[in-house]
């Protein structure tokens, strides 16, 4: 099928082929003659890389009155940058339509030459929901002209906490309106959203629900927690044209992680949140042109950076939400391209990555670590063909090779190989001399079956599971760990916790580390200085009418269980009193 049989005009067709794009991509084959040809609304299902900005940019920009300078568009995206990618591609395919113009909205630049911009008229705007609603708010933006409406990376936006903002800037958009949601996953808040603000909406599943992409391999490495990093440090060497994402849960890990990678020799760089824009977009733009290969990035940090040609990507830590993951891999494996997505775990995380496989409905692969002996082999190789490729100009080099060869004249062919490999891999051959294996033996018979129990049985506490919970409530170094009674159940996530912090803490902004959301509760780690008035902070807010309670976490706690328990306790006591007589048990107990 042609750009032309799907109905899309001329100049789009113009500019699509200039930018490579000879047939379109499964996704635009199903969205685009619906969208150019019927009126109801739409929910499409794609990963990450499928053409879904295509999908939904050429049917918005052919439908467009060029005549009326008034924003007709309106797509809402979850960061700065996937707004700046929508609105350059959206450019980029209205080339040859001079009289549409489109205008990026987006916090960390200055809202006054975003007035400016406005002010000329624009018929799109691509918008992040909170600088948006301050244009609202200031008058300058005008959504009565508005006839569509887009979330791009739906799930993304609900998982940041937008929900609220989304409802607010829909007040402001007509009744009478096409609204279309695209997203990798469907979660249940997805059809929350299509059900309240959409009618009859077509849905379109280029794939399976929820599943990662086709071309994509799954690959685990098992290492002790305390390997994770010579782990990662072997894999890249084991893979000498590596272009990689590394994804870490914190902005701590990604800026640790970048910063011994860099010590030790390889063109990296992060990308967090604690990053000015100007910072970040100069990262991204080296990362783009291959002059750092392994990008460490934050999820949220990662959105919207469009690269085609990833070999790998990285999980250096799993994340609790398989939607996080399946974003994660599919940013490798584009545009018809293989790839490869490599998760580093220890022993407890396996429980993890087997609900992952079952949510993707992909099996991971196990594979040992790579040996020191496996990567210099591939390094070697990789060597030998960059010499067997590489152009040599004989005019030039003819001028200084009889002095090199008198040199190194009385050197047999072998010598020299070996002189040249022993150059270039002195640092790597040192490095893994005598380099013990990593990988995590998990199958090694134990003493009575278990170590420190006579009598064989299995201890509670030294189950995966238990270990991964306590293993969550314990903070990093230099962090306090703090426990609040809301989860992913109450609709909180992590947009909802920095929400909380900046609107119930009083003084100075407070950092919060590590972020883990359970089903029933929620930990976090903060400076073990700001913990007092954190948790003071927290106690007795309210979360959408649920009365908050908060602790500084111990490690030795079962929260899980006393979660199970409250929700029974709910049943029975006034809402008031349930908090005392929990921790009066625990007391006791």
């Amino acid at each position: 099928m042609t750009f032309e049989e799907l109905g899309v005009s001329e100049p789009l067709r113009r500019a699509v082929e200039e930018l490579g794009f000879e047939n379109p991509m499964p996704v635009q084959e199903r969205v685009i003659p619906h969208l150019l040809n019927e009126d109801g609304d739409v929910v499409a299902l794609a990963q990450t890389g499928t053409g879904k900005t295509a999908a939904f940019g050429l049917p918005v920009l052919q439908r467009l009155d060029p005549d009326l300078n008034k924003p007709q568009a309106l797509i809402l995206s979850p960061t700065r940058e996937l707004c700046l990618q929508i609105a350059s591609d959206l450019a980029d395919f209205s080339k040859y339509m001079p009289d549409l113009k489109v205008i990026p909205v987006y916090g960390g630049s200055s809202i006054q030459s975003q007035i400016r911009a406005l002010k000329t008229g624009a018929q799109v705007i691509v918008a992040t929901p909170g600088r948006l609603i301050d244009l609202i708010n200031r008058g300058v933006v005008k959504l009565d002209a508005v006839h569509t409406v887009i979330l791009d990376e739906a799930d993304e936006m609900l998982n940041m906490g937008f929900l609220d903002s989304i409802n607010e800037i829909l007040d402001h958009v007509p009744q009478e309106r096409k609204m279309l949601m695209f997203s990798a996953t469907m979660p249940k808040e997805i059809s929350r959203i299509a059900q309240k603000y959409m009618h009859n909406p077509q849905e379109f599943v280029v794939g399976t629900r929820n599943e990662g992409a086709a071309n994509v391999r799954h690959i685990y490495y098992m290492v002790n927690a305390r390997d994770k990093y010579l782990a990662l440090k072997r894999i890249a060497d084991d893979n000498p044209n590596i272009y990689a994402i590394i994804f870490c849960r914190t902005r701590r890990d990604t800026q640790e992680v970048a910063e011994n990678l860099i010590r030790d020799g390889y063109n990296a760089d992060s990308l967090h949140g604690d990053l000015s824009q100007q910072q970040r977009d100069m990262v991204m733009q080296k990362f783009r042109d291959r002059v750092i290969s392994l990008l460490v990035a934050t999820d949220v940090a990662a959105r919207g950076l469009d690269v085609d040609d990833l070999t790998h990507v990285i999980n250096y830590g799993l994340p609790d939400d398989a939607a996080v993951y399946t974003h994660r891999s599919g940013r490798t494996g584009r545009a018809g391209k293989s790839g490869v997505s490599i998760a580093i775990i220890h022993s407890r995380e396996k429980g993890r990555l087997r609900e992952i496989e079952r949510i993707i409905g992909k099996t991971f692969e196990r594979k040992e670590v790579p040996t020191p002996d496996h990567i210099i082999e591939k390094q070697l190789f990789s060597l030998a063909d960059r010499i067997e490729r590489v152009e040599v100009d004989d005019n030039e080099m003819g001028k200084y090779l009889p002095g090199v060869l008198k040199k190194l004249g009385w050197l047999s062919s072998e010598d020299l190989v070996k002189r040249v490999l022993s150059l270039e891999f002195h640092r790597l051959l040192e490095y893994y001399k005598d380099a013990p294996r990593i990988d995590f033996i998990d199958d090694k018979p134990s003493k009575n079956k278990k170590e420190g129990r006579k009598d064989g049985r299995k201890d509670r506490n030294d189950s995966p599971r238990t270990n991964e919970e306590k293993d969550r409530r314990t903070a990093s170094k230099g962090m306090a760990r703090i426990y609040v009674n809301v989860g992913k159940r109450d609709g909180f996530f992590a947009g909802n916790l920095i929400e909380m912090l900046n609107k119930n803490i009083e003084g100075p902004r407070v950092d919060v580390g590590r972020i883990d959301l359970l089903p029933a509760y929620s930990l976090f780690d903060v400076k073990k200085s700001d913990s007092k008035r954190v948790v003071a902070g927290l106690k007795g807010a309210d979360f959408l009418g649920k009365r908050l309670y908060s602790e500084v976490a111990e490690a030795d706690k079962d929260y899980a269980h006393a979660a199970t328990r409250r929700s029974k306790e709910r049943r029975e006591t006034p809402e008031e009193d349930h908090y005392a007589v929990f921790k009066k048990k625990s007391r006791r107990k």
